[in-house]
């Protein structure tokens, strides 16, 4: 059987991926696909609890604190969800993925992209997205679109949230993520979207 296409939606607060990967979802499905919609943290029952310690409560963690909680939430993730999916020819859309952890943790909290990176390479066991599409907003737009703070990671400030957002950056260029700016209206963004990730379908 052939292995489902796996995408991954990554981007600062804001950016607007949660709206296109849902948006993509249900592209992939008008072709006719099964498709996976997923996210992290918290898409396992083990992973909720997870997220629980990782956004609610006004506890500091420390950064090696926070890269770990994130990569047990994955381990689990790939484990019941991802891996089933694409094993089984469905497509997998996910709000989040590696990507999250080397921009928010490796260069925003300062552990560094390396450490997070062989991390993960552990938790992952060198499973890679297909296609990594990062929605890339300018400061000033996503400051008009963020809702008042209501999590851990949503109250770490502007400077935090810009710096991240820069890290996505400079890591896609490195990388050969997509970068699309988010900051359009949302059709035109779809469109682009599914400019990336329709070559993929035949492939």
């Amino acid at each position: 059987m052939t292995r489902g296409v796996f995408v991954v939606l990554e981007g600062g607060e804001a950016s607007g991926k949660t709206t296109q990967a849902i948006r993509l979802a249900a592209r992939l499905r008008e072709q006719g696909r099964e498709v996976v919609e997923t996210f992290e943290p918290g898409a396992t029952a083990v992973g909720a609890g997870l997220r629980a310690l990782l956004l609610d409560g006004p506890e500091r963690l420390e950064p090696m604190t926070e890269a770990l909680l994130l990569a047990a939430d994955r381990a689990q993730h790939i484990a019941e969800v991802v891996r089933p999916a694409l094993g089984r020819g469905a497509d997998v859309v996910s709000d989040r993925f590696v990507a999250s952890s080397l921009a928010y943790q490796g260069i925003g909290r300062g552990v560094g992209v390396e450490v997070v990176e062989r991390l993960n390479r552990v938790v992952t066991a060198e499973l890679e997205p297909d296609l990594v599409v990062v929605l890339d907003v300018t400061d000033a737009v996503a400051g008009t679109r963020r809702p008042e703070a209501s999590d851990r990671m949503e109250r770490a400030g502007e400077r935090f949230h810009a710096t991240v957002r820069d890290a996505y950056r400079k890591l896609a260029a490195d990388r050969g993520w997509a970068l699309v700016d988010g900051g359009g209206d949302p059709d035109t963004v779809a469109e682009q979207i599914w400019a990336l990730v329709e070559p993929r379908l035949s492939s």
